[in-house]
């Protein structure tokens, strides 16, 4: 199959799969006369377990050991259990992040009760207030959750 193709069965851009190809987490494609790509199974099933993976919210790094060590079958899988443990530990750091950004979030939301007009709104002055503290290094707590 060509880039086409193979895009459009994956639900992958073709610019992602060429970038894939070059960051070396697919195998060049044999190429035809006419100096096409063409893809085989063995294309497909790597870009849907890379593109799974990275919905997992797994980086390349992390994805491109999965697949190092998905091509040595024979190696035991315990380097696989702790790349998913310190995944799992970047997973429970981002929701207790985002946690504290929701209450964050409420607490602007309370500084508002209704329509009126902007100059007296809670909500612009908290924005404010919190980013004045963050610019002058004073408070780290307006910081957005990264990724």
């Amino acid at each position: 199959m060509r880039i086409g193709e193979l895009a459009a069965v994956c639900a992958t851009p073709i610019e992602t799969i060429r970038y894939y190809e070059r960051a070396g987490l697919l195998p060049a494609p044999a190429r035809s006369a006419g100096n096409f790509r063409i893809y085989e199974t063995r294309h497909r099933e790597r870009l849907q377990f890379i593109r799974y993976c990275r919905g997992l919210d797994m980086s390349l790094d992390e994805v491109r050991l999965l697949l190092r060590f998905q091509d040595e079958p024979g190696r035991d899988c315990g380097d696989v259990n702790a790349l998913l443990d310190a995944h799992l530990g970047h997973v429970s750091q981002r929701i207790r992040q985002l946690r504290a950004l929701q209450r964050q979030l409420r607490e602007l939301r309370q500084r508002c009760d209704g329509s009126r007009s902007i100059e007296p709104c809670g909500i612009l002055h908290g924005l404010a207030e919190a980013a004045g503290a963050s610019a002058s290094g004073a408070s780290r707590r307006g910081s957005h959750v990264p990724g």
